[in-house]
């Protein structure tokens, strides 16, 4: 097959034995044709093309839809290509925690060009390994902990080369219900999907599925399965294997990891779409067009996901064949959270004809989604911000105010306004004015509480906190429009 350069197979050279024999992180070179008029120089780096990441990922999509069912078997190369791993440094978040070998992204910089092409040499000879992930425990809107793994700088690096390589591959695979940390798409326009499928299709029935620890059971043979679909290169797949394997480290202790891949890696995202893909989306794809009876919506965010059904019994049959799919991948629905709800156009007069009260509610995003009227008496899909989202981060809130409470002033301002308005950014969208207004207050009065525990003094009056708030909290602010006109502003 051509790779990525035009240049196709030919003769190859033998290649290296591991730097290190016996070290389970390093592997062998792969053999490589010499080059015509250059054979004493067969052992040196390729040359590095001077192109951008995005001009090889824009050659890697004209490959992939030239033939969408050939598996790509030179790829490699892009990954240690020093112009992309500066790239891939360059977008890397300035003040991220740092993995377990505490580099941050500011030393790193000290010297970028020399550890760029000692990275580069390591990942073209096969000297590079991949370092256990930093187990981090934050805090969920339930009370539980989530894990997350922190890579080391350079992983993170290469996974984000990796990652995009990926994402392009797949991009032109992964069905139109699939929202997840995919270009061009966000949780909005999931959520705007939702709203416009339940308003504009015969939806009665809503499954609201989860399942359990998704990405801590990715069973790992599944997924270089699924990989090996489209990935022909085999140093891709082993550094994949290098990460799935590295391990986690914890408190000072190690653990093997035998399933899963951390949360909090750049290449996961990626990964768990490509798994998701091949165990839910085409399975669920095929299953409405088969099977169901009548009108079926699927809207799908990494390991969220809500199906809406005409007929209660596509949706019962659905969800026990759903249970039976997932478990042939060593995946199952958490019983306490997958629940099927009466909810629609119709929801609100059956159930009050049968005497059971209101719809029931269900959460996804971050957002409650109810039945309701507008104003003219029609059907719609109202959504609030989530009560637990609410309070668990009222919570954090509460926490780091004291400690920053002998802070500056102007410096909590700062901090609070740039808080509100990623608040209003997210859920400002039309009706959940009420819980915007109540996150606005419940911020002044913290902000109030903690200003008078600066001094002995006490009290900070009202009078101060008006000018407080006029100079620093922003009010609430509705920043998205109803689904239905963002889609006909996009069409």
């Amino acid at each position: 097959m051509m790779d990525g350069r035009g240049q196709s197979d030919g003769c190859i050279v033998p290649g290296k034995s591991p730097n290190k024999p016996g070290q389970p992180g390093a592997e062998g070179m792969e053999g490589r044709r010499p080059a015509k008029r250059n054979v004493q120089e067969g052992h040196r780096l390729r040359a590095q093309s001077r192109e951008g990441l995005q001009q090889a990922l824009a050659r890697i999509r004209e490959a992939v839809r030239r033939d969408k069912d050939a598996k790509l078997t030179s790829l490699y190369h892009h990954v240690y290509t020093i112009e992309h791993l500066r790239e891939a440094y360059f977008s890397l978040k300035r003040g991220a925690a740092p993995g377990v070998d505490g580099e941050t992204w500011q030393a790193y910089g000290e010297d970028l060009e020399g550890n760029l092409r000692d990275l580069a040499g390591r990942l073209a000879r096969g000297g590079y390994r991949a370092l256990p992930v930093r187990r981090k425990n934050i805090p969920k809107p339930d009370g539980r902990q989530r894990p997350l793994g922190i890579p080391a700088l350079e992983d993170k690096i290469v996974q984000k080369v990796v990652a995009e390589i990926l994402s392009v591959i797949w991009e032109e695979e992964f069905l139109g219900f699939s929202y997840g940390f995919r270009p061009g798409r966000s949780p909005h326009k999931a959520l705007d999907a939702l709203w416009v499928g339940v308003e504009r299709k015969r939806v009665n029935w809503v499954l609201d599925a989860d399942i359990r620890g998704f990405y801590d059971t990715i069973d790992h043979e599944w997924l270089i399965t699924f990989v090996e679909h489209r990935v022909g290169d085999r140093r891709i797949v082993r550094l994949i294997r290098k990460w799935l394997k590295a391990g986690v480290l914890e408190d000072g202790e190690w653990r093997a990891s035998e399933e899963g891949t951390p949360q909090g890696g750049l290449v996961s995202p990626v990964l768990a779409n490509v798994y998701l893909h091949y165990v839910f989306d085409q399975w669920a794809h095929q299953w409405r067009r088969r099977n169901a009876r009548g009108d079926m919506i699927i809207v799908r965010y990494a390991d969220d996901f809500v199906v809406g059904f005409e007929h209660r019994e596509d949706a019962e049959r659905f969800w026990g064949e759903l249970a039976a799919r997932l478990g042939e991948f060593k995946l199952e629905l958490h019983a306490g959270k997958t629940r099927l709800i009466e909810f629609g156009r119709f929801a609100a007069q059956d159930r009050e004809r049968r005497g059971a009260g209101r719809p029931e509610t269900f959460n996804f995003l971050g957002f409650t989604h109810i039945c309701g009227k507008n104003s003219k008496g029609r059907f719609t899909v109202y959504r609030q911000t989530m009560r637990k989202r609410l309070q668990n981060k009222l919570k954090v809130l509460k926490q780091e105010l004291r400690r920053r409470l002998h802070a500056p002033v102007p410096e909590q301002g700062k901090w609070l306004r740039m808080v509100l308005n990623g608040h209003y950014r997210y859920y400002g969208v039309p009706a959940n004015g009420r819980a915007l207004s109540t996150f606005h207050q419940q911020v002044v009065w913290l902000w109030k509480r903690a200003l008078g525990r600066r001094s002995q003094r006490g009290r900070t009056t009202w009078e101060r906190m008006k000018r407080l708030i006029k100079q620093w909290l922003p009010y609430p602010r509705i920043y998205h429009p109803w689904p239905s006109q963002r889609l006909v502003v996009k069409t």
